[in-house]
């Protein structure tokens, strides 16, 4: 059995005390890992606050800051096969996907290392004459990155990268529900060469973790990923702090099919959207809303490719839908499929747990038209994907926004005019036109609503991790007049 370590100011511990993570493929124990505790998270926070303000750290140019992510990336990059074995292992995401997306996270680091030094205030044309005015923007502080279990090394760099790159240090937590890739990861980090406590790493439970961490004085900033109830703890928790926050949470995203659009790419794109990764992802397309007209031709031509889907160990290449991450999960799914079969929902297929002893929950379409399914409605997490149908534009924006969700959306149709207008009407923080679920370091990415707040990715998340200060300098050497008025 394999033991991991958790990894503060420096240096690889065991933590306050020890838990078994499962393989999702076989349902048994395959690792130990470090349980951090109320006592690990305070003496990572302090780590990573002397860092900030003592020794190399804050000493560093912003262009020598970008040449350690450079390395990272280079480690990360040469070590992908690694951490996508190990994420595999421990979370159940197939390795056909976790290999080919940690590689990619590299560009992550990459980006965030060119924009190191590219982080600029502003010489302020100010409307008194005996001033000049500019501006500085400097490192929030010490972060706080809580990142899930599901794409954990690509939803901790879009945190890690731009927070490293303004400069400020960090104490990530990894979920306790698949930590292995993260811990592994430390590794990589140490290697690279950043100062002790920069980059602090642990895992561990609920409140003697999760909740010391986010409600910690010497927090500056909580960077969340994960579900909307663990959220508003998350921000009641930086009423304690005052923290800023930028939260990334969960979506009921639609994928809007109209008549005219090509099917057959579409179907490809739709199984893309909530068949990939299991269905565990964020901006899973868990809605389909689709033109009445096409509707039928339009699911056969799905649920033949659904059915045709690999189901299969996940560190198998050929697999293409591997086991969920929990039994919780399984269990949660089976639950709602249910409850929306006996609201009136039509079972297209799928509908039942997958053979063998992992947490396997085979693809399925439930027909939700004229029912009141919990499946429209409820995150599952999991490879089933609600359909709906409307007869024309103005129910599909309607059906797309009946939800307090608002992360992503996909559109396919031939109208370049239509597409534009859905753009505009759709309430979500990403609209994909004939595609779904591309990411690159270059565009932002967040939603609207219960899905979230600020944005990950691009320039304007760097910024999030900065603060502005504001310096005036008196260019004239006359003695300041009346000093009982505001200057």
């Amino acid at each position: 059995m394999q033991s991991f370590q958790q990894y503060i100011d420096g240096t690889f511990e065991d933590g306050a005390a020890r838990f078994d993570s499962i393989d999702p493929a076989t349902g048994s124990v395959w690792a130990a890992m470090p349980e951090a505790r109320e006592d690990d998270v305070d003496r990572a926070v302090k780590a990573a606050q002397r860092a900030l303000w003592n020794g190399a750290w804050p000493a560093m140019t912003a262009t020598a800051r970008g040449k350690l992510l450079y390395r990272l990336a280079d480690l990360v990059e040469a070590n992908a096969r690694t951490l996508a074995e190990l994420e595999t292992r421990d979370t159940g995401k197939i390795i056909r996907e976790t290999s080919a997306q940690i590689a990619y996270v590299a560009d992550y680091y990459r980006y965030y290392a060119g924009l190191a030094d590219k982080i600029e205030g502003a010489t302020l044309a100010i409307d008194k004459a005996d001033m000049d005015v500019w501006t500085r923007r400097e490192p929030i502080g010490v972060v706080a990155a809580v990142v899930p279990w599901n794409s954990q090394l690509f939803l901790s760099a879009v945190k890690i990268g731009p927070a490293l790159a303004a400069g400020c240090t960090l104490v990530v937590k990894a979920s306790e529900e698949g930590p292995a890739p993260l811990l592994e990861f430390a590794r990589l980090v140490h290697e690279a060469g950043f100062p002790a406590g920069v980059v602090n790493i642990l895992t561990g439970f609920g409140p003697a973790c999760g909740s010391a961490l986010t409600r910690h004085p010497g927090v500056d900033h909580i960077a969340f990923t994960g579900g909307p109830a663990t959220a508003a703890a998350v921000v009641r928790n930086s009423a304690e702090n005052l923290a800023t926050t930028s939260l990334e949470l969960g979506g009921k995203s639609p994928f809007i099919v109209f008549a005219d659009a090509d099917l057959d790419s579409a179907a490809n794109a739709q199984v893309a959207g909530i068949f990939a990764a299991t269905g565990q992802s964020c901006v899973a397309g868990s809605r389909l809303i689709v033109e009445t007209s096409v509707k039928d031709r339009f699911l056969a031509i799905l649920k033949a490719k659904a059915e045709a889907i690999r189901i299969g160990a996940p560190l198998d290449m050929a697999t293409e839908v591997g086991p969920l991450c929990t039994r919780r999960q399984r269990d949660d799914i089976e639950t709602v499929v249910a409850a929306s079969l006996e609201a009136g929902a039509k079972l297209v297929t799928g509908g039942r747990a997958g053979e063998g002893d992992g947490f396997y929950y085979v693809p399925t379409i439930l027909d939700c038209d004229g029912a009141s399914a919990a499946s429209v409605e409820t995150e599952l997490f999991g490879p089933v994907l609600s359909v709906l149908s409307f007869t024309s534009e103005e129910e599909a924006v309607r059906l797309a926004n009946a939800t307090p969700y608002g992360l992503a959306s996909g559109v396919f149709t031939r109208d370049l005019a239509r597409a534009h207008r859905m753009i505009k009407r759709i309430r979500a923080g990403i609209v994909w036109v004939n595609t779904y679920r591309a990411v690159s370091p270059i565009a932002p990415f967040g939603g609207y609503g219960q899905s979230g707040q600020g944005r990950e990715g691009g320039l304007a998340a760097a910024l999030d991790y900065t603060k502005t200060k504001t310096v005036w300098l008196r260019t004239s050497d006359d003695p300041i007049p009346d000093p009982f008025v505001m200057r």
